[in-house]
């Protein structure tokens, strides 16, 4: 039998409440941790730089994503216009720092969400939603309205609040976060952040609190659950055997990981060694080995 979504196991009222909750919090924007307050319903921009719209560079059925979330159509991905992160190794700066990309009302988002389930992707999939979760929201009530029934992916950075999360539980089935830095400084000069590690643990504990591991059906397909991606980073920047032993210990045995090794300098790297390198040979090997040994679920 084919999976019911958690949104549409909501009624319409209460998903655009939901909207209508987030859509408050942009008066003063405690969206995420860095609790800008400013008022984005009258135009003001906080860290993020985005406004109470959403902004969004491409949408398409997208075959680079995990192979759970990818399956046979593709997963079908919206790519959103700014970030609250501000990585200096960013490989898609032109988006989250450059701004690329276009405004779009709430109804124009939802017959993205209908276009991208039409083209039979398995999902839908949010990729730095977090600035944009009131807009979101909205366009999910008006594309659940019309028939949207494929799972919601939240593809994020990992910086965010509880508060936030819990508006979506019962809404998003898979959350796709990062978890990128063990160490605080470390974060603090590359992301921006002085307290990403502390909100990323939290994070995480509130979505696996919310869908649990990761779920897929007979085909492989991802249905429900966490599935957490670690960028490993030259001279072990990220703290991996950290990050993997949190995750085992704290967040699950068999939490789904994906050890990610695709690394180069990219956006402002090269003025920040060791980021100014690619991996070397062995990096991502034992990476991965350390986080086979505590037993995780690793997924390529």
């Amino acid at each position: 039998m084919p999976y019911t979504p958690s949104y549409r196991k909501l009624s319409l009222k209460k998903l655009r409440h939901r909207a209508a909750k987030a859509r408050e919090r942009l008066i003063s924007c405690h969206l995420c941790p860095h609790a800008c307050r400013v008022n984005r319903l009258q135009g003001e921009k906080g860290r993020c730089r985005s406004p109470a719209a959403a902004l969004i560079s491409s949408y398409n059925a997208h075959f680079g994503e995990e192979p759970p979330l990818v399956g046979l159509y593709g997963s079908g991905t919206i790519f959103f216009t700014h970030c609250n992160l501000s990585c200096v190794f960013c490989q898609n700066w032109e988006i989250s720092h450059g701004g690329a990309g276009r405004e779009v009302s709430a109804r124009e988002l939802a017959a993205v969400m209908l276009e991208l389930q039409e083209k039979q992707c398995h999902n839908i999939n949010l990729v730095t939603p977090t600035p944009h979760i009131a807009a979101i929201l909205e366009a999910l009530a008006l594309a659940a309205e019309k028939g949207l029934q494929i799972p919601l992916v939240y593809n994020t950075g990992g910086y965010e609040t509880v508060e936030t999360l819990r508006l979506l539980a019962g809404i998003v089935d898979l959350y796709l976060p990062d978890f990128k830095y063990w160490n605080q400084e470390t974060a603090r000069r590359y992301s921006g952040p002085p307290d990403y590690p502390q909100q990323a643990k939290k994070a995480l504990l509130e979505m696996q609190k919310q869908v649990g591991d990761l779920k897929t059906d007979s085909r492989g397909i991802a249905y429900r659950g966490l599935l957490v991606r670690h960028l490993i980073l030259p001279a072990n920047l990220a703290g991996t055997e950290n990050v993997v032993r949190f995750l085992a210990e704290k967040i699950s045995p068999r939490c789904a990981v994906n050890i990610m090794g695709q690394y180069y300098p990219a956006y402002k790297a090269a003025a920040h060694p060791p980021l100014n390198r690619p991996l070397l040979p062995g990096e991502l090997h034992r990476a991965q080995k350390t986080a086979a040994r505590a037993g995780l679920r690793l997924l390529k």
